[in-house]
């Protein structure tokens, strides 16, 4: 985080993770690029009607005197809107080596449904 020196306002810098979408029969698969965030760094959630993803990289512990550093602390944060007809409860998510996979289920309706022939 920054803070201006004109103003008495915290403003956080934010990292905009790489993101997939693909779809298949039962929903939608999003994965995002978030390196050095762990579970207990991570924040996802649903505010009207929007997606929001927060993401906390920190500092590596210190062994020594840093001489050099390419690494840092960052913020990942990436919104997304949703669509109406999805539920945000029937939205589940797993973050594993850096890659947050959020699953978003399709409701009834929407899914493609096999009609049988008498």
């Amino acid at each position: 985080m920054t803070t201006t020196a004109t103003e008495n306002t915290t403003r956080a810098e934010y990292i905009t993770p790489r993101a997939n979408l693909r779809q298949d029969a039962e929903g939608y698969v999003l994965e995002l690029e978030m390196p050095g965030v762990n579970k207990d760094t991570l924040d996802v959630s649903v505010n009207d009607g929007k997606l929001v993803i927060t993401g906390e990289r920190q500092a590596p512990a210190e062994l020594g005197r840093a001489v050099y550093r390419e690494r840092r602390p960052a913020n990942y944060r990436r919104v997304f809107e949703l669509d109406a007809s999805l539920d945000p409860s029937k939205i589940s998510a797993k973050i594993e080596q850096g890659l947050l996979v959020l699953w978003l289920a399709k409701p009834e309706p929407v899914k493609p449904q096999k009609i049988t022939i008498s």
